[in-house]
This record gives structure tokens, C-alpha cells and sequence, in this order.
């Protein structure tokens, strides 16, 4: 196993565009699932110069049933929508929460499709689709993910909260970072490069020095704010690398939901099995599983069973068993991988990883969605009903199993 080596992980912030779709599509999902728990929706968006457009396959009590919308539900989408983006912080000239044009394309879910997942007097819910799923957990961070995108997340995080409160007046709310870390030993020793680029306000480039120079220290005290100062030591910094960053969000380029699956879970410090999770129920193994499988593979770290761990698991549409389970601890076990995957499927309160089994356990049929579309899915702190799958109440269970 390399040990010395540079590795960067990319983060984007609340404001850029794929991840203004990401957002209105859970926005969507939340919206269906408060009013019906065994809603399925599969939303997609499409955000540009004053336009969003919404498109997918619903079905809702309540909401859209037998083709019909209920009275009032397109208005309450609509509304849903614009105060997503208001949230967010657009109001500019080409791009304005309460200008935009709407267009809301959704339609019935394909009957057979609900024919394949749906339950029967005979046969347990089948996964929504096909696919295989990835989960990660690493011990160099306190939430257990990787240090490079866990770094890059928290920048843009602060970023955002103090464009929010005030704090920092000059930004708007496009925005990406990235870092990279040296490793040596598998842990992070040095920050040797930070890259963040900001949409900011007229004047904030190289025709105003002194507001650039304004612009460029404030961000370099976020970074010194996030990142340990012992791997500060010697970092080459790009901040608005391009050097004028005004035109931005939907209005700068096109955005879809779905794009920023790498951002969404480890940063690729670990595989992806290809499927977005944004604007999909739970009944959607895409999402689902992925965070099942980050679930386990937390628990088996924070069990003290590895220091890394990648667990992976597959569905066929319609069938409710996982037809593998596949974990992989990096030759960092203390265990031999074959038991811990035997532990899993021996533990009877994850009930053999069905669809259903997953959701029941982590309580995933609930309006929990939107705070996940940005800044990751993974790593984040479970609070309420919120970010479920980063419990660590299986690691008795785990513990007890490989006795």
C-alpha cells in the first residue's frame, strides 16, 4: 500500500448551479414526503439564465395521483422552488428567485417501473433500480472522511455562513475549493496547494487592488481558520485564480442535477458506483444503499475493526435481496474481511439489507433531503432526524458479532 504521496479532493459551494439543482430537487422530495411517506419521486432540474425547469416521474398522495394534480400542488412547487432559491441567496440580474421563468415538466411514474419496486401479497419491495453502491470511512478526520474534501467542504461552509450573517459583504454565492495534502504514513502532513474561486461583487478583481487584496486576505483567514496550522507550513495559495469572478451560478453556466456525485460522497478517496443521489426517495437504491453502506463502513472504523474501510453492495431493479456484499479494509483489519461481511448480514436489525430493511433502520421515508445537497452526504453531524446513516449505534452489534 502506498504511503508518501499527494492526493486533492474539490468541493462547490450552495450558489453553483449543479448544486442550486441538487438542492431544488430535494426540496422537491422533502415537499412530497411530508405529505406522503411512500411517495416516489424522481426529480431532476435544470438551472440557467432565469429559467429552472423541473422534469421526472412522481407519485404522491395527495399531490399527483392518476395523472390528476391536486388543487393548489403546482403553486405550492413553484413556491417550494423560488424560496429555495432565495434561500440560497440569488438576486441578481440573471439570476433572481423571484423573476426566474418556471417550468415544472413532472409527470406519473411509469406503471411499470411501480409494478417491479412496489410490494405485493407475495413478495417483499424489490430495489427501485439496478446499480451498485459505494461507502468509505477514514480515520484521519474526526467524522471519519477524508481529510482533503473534508477540508474543502468546511471552507466553503464558512464562506457561506458569513455571506449569510454579513460578515463578509463582497461574496455571492458561487463558489468552489480544492485541496491538496501531502500523506505520509496514510496521514496528512501538509497542505500543499489550497485553490478557492468566489463569485464577489463588482469590483473585487485586479482592476481595484485594494479590493482584491481585501477579497484574497479574508479568504486566506478561512483557510487558516479551517485548516491546522501545522499543515499551513507550506501551502502555495490560488485564490481567483482567473482574477475577476462576477458573473456566476445559473446565470455563469448551466446547471443539472446530479453532477457533482464526487463531491457529494468521498472526494475520490474512494469508488462511486455512478448514480447521483439528489431529487430521488429512498425507495431509489442510489441513494439508499450509498448511505447504508457509508452506515457500515463508519461503524466498522469507529469499531475499531480497520483504519480504512470500502464497502460495496449491489441491487437488481424489482428484487429485494442484495445480490453482493463486498467490504474491503485496505489491509488495515484487525479482522478478516470474509467475518465482517458475515457480521453484517448476521446482524438482524439491518434485516438482510433489503430496500425496505435500510429505510426502516435509519428512517429514511422523511423530509430530511435538502441539507444534504450541499457541502456532502457524508461526515456531516446526525442531528434530529438528520444524516441518519452517521450513527454509530451498530458498532456494539459489530463488536458482539466477531467476538
Amino acid at each position: 500500500m502506498r504511503t508518501n504521496y499527494l492526493f486533492t479532493s474539490e468541493s462547490v459551494s450552495e450558489g453553483h448551479p449543479d448544486k442550486v439543482a441538487d438542492q431544488i430537487s430535494d426540496a422537491i422530495v422533502d415537499l412530497f414526503l411530508s405529505k406522503d411517506p411512500e411517495a416516489r419521486i424522481a426529480c431532476e432540474t435544470l438551472t440557467t439564465t432565469q429559467l429552472v425547469v423541473l422534469a421526472g416521474e412522481i407519485r404522491c398522495k395527495g399531490v399527483f395521483e392518476n395523472d390528476e394534480w391536486a388543487p393548489g400542488a403546482q403553486e405550492e412547487i413553484e413556491k417550494t422552488v423560488r424560496e429555495t432559491v432565495k434561500r440560497i441567496g440569488y438576486e441578481q440580474d440573471g439570476f433572481h428567485w423571484d423573476k426566474f421563468e418556471f417550468i415544472n415538466r413532472l409527470h406519473a411514474q411509469s406503471a411499470h417501473i411501480a409494478q417491479g419496486v412496489d410490494a405485493g401479497e407475495n413478495k417483499d419491495e424489490g430495489a427501485g433500480d439496478q446499480g451498485i453502491m459505494f461507502g468509505y470511512a477514514t480515520d484521519e478526520t474526526p467524522g471519519l472522511m477524508p481529510a482533503t474534501l473534508y477540508y474543502s467542504h468546511k471552507i466553503l461552509e464558512r464562506m457561506a455562513a458569513d455571506r449569510h450573517s454579513g460578515a463578509a459583504p463582497f461574496l455571492e454565492p458561487d463558489a468552489k475549493s480544492q485541496v491538496t495534502l501531502r500523506y505520509e504514513g496514510s496521514l496528512p502532513v501538509a497542505a500543499t496547494a489550497v485553490v478557492v474561486s468566489t463569485q464577489h461583487k463588482k469590483g473585487y478583481d485586479e482592476n481595484d487592488p485594494a479590493k482584491q487584496a481585501e477579497l484574497e486576505a479574508y479568504v486566506k483567514k478561512v483557510i487558516a481558520d479551517v485548516i491546522p496550522p501545522v499543515l499551513l507550513r507550506e501551502t502555495e495559495y490560488f485564490i481567483n485564480p482567473t482574477g475577476s469572478f462576477e458573473i456566476g451560478g445559473p446565470d455563469g453556466d448551466a446547471g443539472l442535477t446530479g453532477r457533482k456525485i464526487i463531491v457529494d460522497t468521498y472526494g475520490g478517496a474512494a469508488p462511486h458506483g455512478g448514480g447521483a443521489f439528489s431529487g430521488k426517495d429512498p425507495t431509489k437504491v442510489d441513494r439508499s444503499a450509498a448511505y447504508i453502506t457509508r452506515y457500515l463502513a463508519k461503524n466498522v472504523v469507529a469499531a475499531g475493526l480497520a483504519t480504512r474501510c470500502t464497502i460495496q453492495i449491489a441491487y437488481a431493479i424489482g428484487v429485494s435481496k442484495p445480490l453482493s456484499l463486498y467490504v474491503d479494509t485496505h489491509d488495515t483489519g484487525t479482522v478478516g474481511d470474509d467475518k465482517i461481511e458475515a457480521a453484517i448480514l448476521g446482524i438482524a436489525k439491518l434485516g438482510g439489507l433489503t430496500p425496505r430493511s435500510i429505510r426502516t433502520h435509519l428512517g429514511l421515508n422523511k423530509p430530511i433531503y435538502q441539507p444534504t445537497a450541499a457541502y456532502g452526504h457524508f461526515g456531516r453531524t446526525a442531528e434530529g432526524d438528520f444524516f441518519p446513516w452517521e450513527r454509530l449505534d451498530l458498532v456494539a452489534d459489530l463488536k458482539a458479532a466477531l467476538v
